[in-house]
């Protein structure tokens, strides 16, 4: 049968964009729609911007830092205007970046929304049908509202990164990595921010000493984090339990399960994300959706119709950018290049932008203990700079060892940049190196990372 392209991607994030180009530099005719910008969740709205506003939110330390080293710099202010100005700037040119790449590689693309309209067919909000020999759906994932009665006054993760005026006080509702990171960076930029989370401890799945250390460091900073609290009802000035008016945008008078009543002028809730699948037409052409409403696959990313498959946040495997590219380059080489590959999804270094900054790979103290005996290696201290210039940050840096074959199971770092080091660290886990090749590595002096290599005592078993 003639198909009108070999490939026809749904989603034009990270990993849509990378299996189209390269699937494209196989030899393969392709095309990708994406109905809103080119570059997805991580370039548009989420990592990218994040992390710039996290560089600019660190800022607001230097001066007294630098006054320690003997520079003589004024307070200054922020300029939120000025700063989002320049942020759109830099996502304009990378989303130019990103459909450039597409041009280049020849691939066809839709300015379109688009849904299975059979397992070989797509239609586009367009009007048009295009078939293809494969599908590869590539949507993602979105942040979600709690379904309560004025949710629509609190903001998503999505609408931060067009704020028109700094918020004077900001409710943030949750504890996860997301939640933490705006904490991080609105409290950076002068806002008074509260952090209101259910459970006992913030960054839920990360080891517990991390959990701990990340916390007293943003309470440190002035954030005010409320733990085994959460939002019990919202609503317009003064009236949390009332219905807000059509179109409000006062206020919001914010009542909590412990009782209190507070004011803030914006509400944010991240609460989760959840795959992006709605209207997609899936289960019209045989896809049943899994309990959180992603798109069950295969290890080779293969959905239950042979010619449909899908990579990225929309699997709910890992939400994280690099693992939608790992898992298109191995659609791709399963697919267009006779290569049957399975990504490796038990070894994923991460970062958390918090502040302080985690970085983190392979097991929990926790989870590597219920697994067999184990050695734990831990050390806080105070990095030079800190300390020089008389602060009262401290670094964690931890090593979890399995007893009987000696290997590092985990590495967990909170420091400044500790997603730089855990990236190298992570090479080294992977490998499957033990504790006595980190013990014979020359430490790097004076850094915060000769740690890694320097800590000989065990800590706990």
């Amino acid at each position: 049968m003639s198909y009108d392209f070999d490939l026809f991607v749904i989603g034009g994030g990270s990993g849509g964009v990378r299996a189209a180009r390269v699937a494209a530099a196989s030899g393969a005719r392709v095309a990708l729609a994406e109905d809103d910008r080119m570059g997805g969740t991580c370039v548009i709205r989420g990592c990218v911007p994040k992390k710039l506003m996290v560089y600019a939110s660190g800022f607001a330390e230097f001066p007294a830092e630098a006054a320690a080293f003997g520079w003589d710099f004024s307070e200054g202010r922020f300029d939120w205007a000025r700063f989002r100005s320049s942020l759109n700037i830099e996502l304009d040119r990378l989303e130019g970046v990103y459909e450039r790449l597409l041009s280049g590689s020849e691939v066809v693309t839709y300015k379109a929304r688009a849904a299975l309209a059979g397992p070989h067919e797509v239609r586009l909000s367009t009007g048009e049908t295009v078939s293809a020999k494969v599908i590869l759906i590539a949507t993602g994932g979105r942040p979600q509202r709690p379904e309560m009665q004025n949710a629509h006054l609190g903001l998503i993760s999505d609408d931060l990164f067009a704020l028109p005026s700094l918020p004077t006080r900001l409710l943030i509702i949750g504890g996860g990595y997301v939640a933490c990171e705006f904490a991080g960076v609105f409290n950076g930029f002068g806002t008074r921010v509260v952090q209101a989370y259910r459970g006992s401890q913030i960054l839920r799945g990360f080891d517990e000493e991390v959990r701990a250390h990340v916390a007293a460091g943003m309470v440190r900073r002035g954030v005010d984090l409320r733990l085994g609290v959460e939002i019990a009802a919202m609503g317009p000035a003064g009236a949390p339990d009332a219905p807000a008016p059509e179109g409000y945008r006062g206020p919001i008078t914010v009542r909590f399960s412990d009782g209190k009543v507070e004011e803030f002028d914006t509400v944010l809730f991240a609460t989760g994300r959840v795959p992006n699948t709605r209207d997609l037409g899936l289960s019209a052409v045989g896809i049943s959706l899994g309990k959180r409403g992603e798109i069950p696959v295969d290890a080779y990313s293969q959905t239950a119709v042979p010619s449909i498959y899908a990579v990225g946040d929309v699997t709910d495997r890992a939400a994280l950018t690099p693992v939608a590219i790992r898992e298109a380059m191995c659609f791709v080489d399963t697919v267009f290049r006779d290569k049957p590959t399975a990504m490796d999804h038990s070894l994923i270094a991460t970062a958390v932008f918090t502040q302080p900054e985690v970085g983190t790979v392979g097991l929990t103290e926790d989870d590597a203990r219920a697994r067999g005996p184990i050695e734990v290696y831990a050390t806080t201290f105070k990095p030079m700079r800190s300390a020089f210039a008389g602060g009262d940050e401290k670094v964690l840096m931890k090593l979890i060892v399995d007893q009987a074959t000696r290997k590092v199971l985990g590495v967990h770092i909170v420091a400044p940049d500790a997603g730089e080091m855990i990236q190298l660290a992570a090479i080294a886990v992977t490998m499957g190196a033990t504790k006595e090749d980190f013990d014979r590595t020359v430490a790097v002096h004076p850094t915060m990372a000769e740690e890694l290599v320097t800590m000989r005592s065990v800590t706990r078993v």
